[in-house]
């Protein structure tokens, strides 16, 4: 029984950062999914597929799995590199690239 710990990114169908702020702990899937051949849906009977914890903090996630005795993985999160831009850059003299219609 493996998991992952990790911290969810911001969706990009929103600008709000709601969320991102929890750790959460998944299972990794221990059966392989099937498919119904009548209907067509899939279907797992790994039934801890379907668990989404979710902490305070990485400590907590990993303290709770250590205390479970859960196989995990952290993986880390990684912070947008954000580009300070402002309209009248547009305009610049010396931009870089140049202005197209």
């Amino acid at each position: 029984m493996a998991a992952k710990i990790y911290r969810p990114s911001k969706t990009a169908m929103q600008s709000g950062k709601a969320k991102t702020h929890l750790w959460v702990l998944e299972f990794d899937q221990e059966q392989p999914r099937s498919i119904d051949p009548i209907l067509g849906y899939t279907s797992s009977g790994d039934m801890k597929q379907q668990l989404r914890l979710t902490f305070e903090t990485q400590e907590l996630a990993e303290a709770y799995a250590k205390r479970e005795g859960i196989e995990y993985r952290v993986i880390q999160p990684k912070e947008p590199v954000r580009q300070n831009l402002s309209y009248t850059d547009n305009f610049r003299f010396n931009r870089q690239q140049p202005w197209t219609h």
